[in-house]
Order: structure tokens, then sequence, then C-alpha cells
């Protein structure tokens, strides 16, 4: 039988690259996102390949989580992998200059929303005694950096959380792995600098970023291993990028 994998944050970047591996390797999907359009143009593109679900809606509400879960086919409902992928950044200053309302963003989006998602799809895997949970984290899990204090917190608690799930979930045969990847070419920065494209263009300037393509190649690799195998922590940088702060601009 094939698989089905549920995708959070589809619509763009690395969710919507690992979606399309996925539908083209055989894998059914649950694609999720906040963006309607794109996530219809994207099963329609997809649905050549394999059988495909939207479902609308922002994990930061656990209200919307749950409603929208409840609207899937029973078919759909047993999840084999679970690929915890939305997130965001928002805003890059000072601890004391930092927004209340970014603060919120970033927790509600990268702890709670892997939370409330995670909370549905543990109950069948339980059930069918297998499954795998994977976890996109980023090098903000393991490295504090200028200016990331809240992000980084939040990253920090996807690393623990991680961890969490892996002892708590052993005895019952899921596999959770996260990876961690450095400077990836995403929406990602236009997201953190309020839309300033210019801006965000800068930060993938001078050398070669890894690309969503790159991210999700590793996410099949990881997920497509035999059951026994668990690659539980896994972090990507770009050949330019040695730490979070330190990246060769000259090459």
């Amino acid at each position: 039988m094939r698989k089905t994998a549920f995708i959070t944050g589809a619509t763009s970047g690395i969710g919507e690259a690992t979606a399309r591996l996925f539908a083209k390797s055989g894998i059914n999907l649950v694609i999720c996102g906040r963006r309607a359009k794109r996530l219809e143009l994207l099963k329609e593109e997809l649905s050549n390949y394999s059988e495909v679900q939207t479902l609308l809606f922002d994990v930061r509400y656990q209200s919307e989580v749950q409603k929208a879960f409840e609207t899937l086919p029973d078919d759909f409902k047993p999840i084999d992998i679970l690929i915890n992928n939305a997130g965001n950044a928002h805003g890059l200053s000072p601890i004391q200059e930092g927004s209340l309302d970014d603060w919120d963003a970033m927790i509600d989006g990268n702890v709670k929303g892997l939370l409330y998602v995670t909370k549905m799809i543990i109950p069948e895997m339980i059930k069918q005694k297998q499954g795998f949970i994977l976890n996109i984290g980023s090098i903000a899990s393991k490295e504090v950096y200028p200016n990331g204090n809240v992000y980084c917190a939040s990253k920090y608690a996807v690393d623990a959380l991680n961890k969490g799930m892996r002892i708590d979930l052993n005895q019952h045969n899921i596999r959770v792995g996260a990876i961690h990847p450095g400077l990836v070419e995403t929406e990602f920065s236009e997201v953190r600098f309020k839309g300033d494209k210019d801006r965000a263009k800068g930060v993938y300037q001078g050398y070669k970023a890894l690309q969503p393509e790159d991210i999700a190649d590793i996410i099949h690799f990881v997920v497509t291993r035999p059951y026994h195998v668990n690659i539980e922590d896994l972090i990507v940088y770009p050949t330019a990028q040695a730490s979070a702060t330190i990246l060769n601009k000259n090459g």
C-alpha cells in the first residue's frame, strides 16, 4: 500500500519542494497551508502522480487544526509520515527592541503549532505501532545568534520537543527525527523583514545558498530508510556557511 504523508507549510519553500518529490515518489499527500489558491494549484499539479488532499488552516490556532483534520476522509487519517515544516521568523532586533506581536507569532507558529498538529497525528500512529515524525528545525535550534533571541528560543524548543517525542514514542515503535538547515533560499527572509524584498534578497547574495529541493531530497532520504534505521538529528549547511554567524561571501 502507498504511504501517506502530512506536510505543513506546503505552499512554499521546503514544504512545497518536499510535496513535489514525495508525489513523484508515489507517496499520497495531505498538503496543508494558509494560502488557498497555492494549495489548489499544487494539488492540481501533484494529482498527476499521487492522491492529494488539501487542508487550509493556520497551525497557530488549535481549533483550526482540529476542524481541518476532522474533514479528512477516513482513508487519509492514518498518517505514515508527518513533516512538521510550518514555521516563521518575524523581525531581527535586539531583545530590548523586540515586538510582542512578533514574539507571539514565532512561539505560536514554531512551537505551539508543531504541538497542535502532532497531537492530532500521534493517536493513529500509536494504534498502527509505526510512523515517522520529522521536525524541521534550523541551525537556530543549535546556536543563538545576535538579534535572533526569540526565534532561536522557539527553534531550541523544536530541538527539545524532537528529543522528547523520540523518548516518549519509542515504546510505540514510532520514529522521530529532525533536520536543521542553515541558510535556505526561500521566502523566509522576506517574511522576517516584513516584505522588504531588497533586504531579503541581500541575505542570499555573494554565495550559493541551499535550495528547497536540497532539503526535500534529504527529507526523502531520511524517511525512506529501512524501518530499523532512524536518522534522528541532522544539520545541513551550504558549503559557504560554517556556523550560524560565519558565512563566506567571497567564493
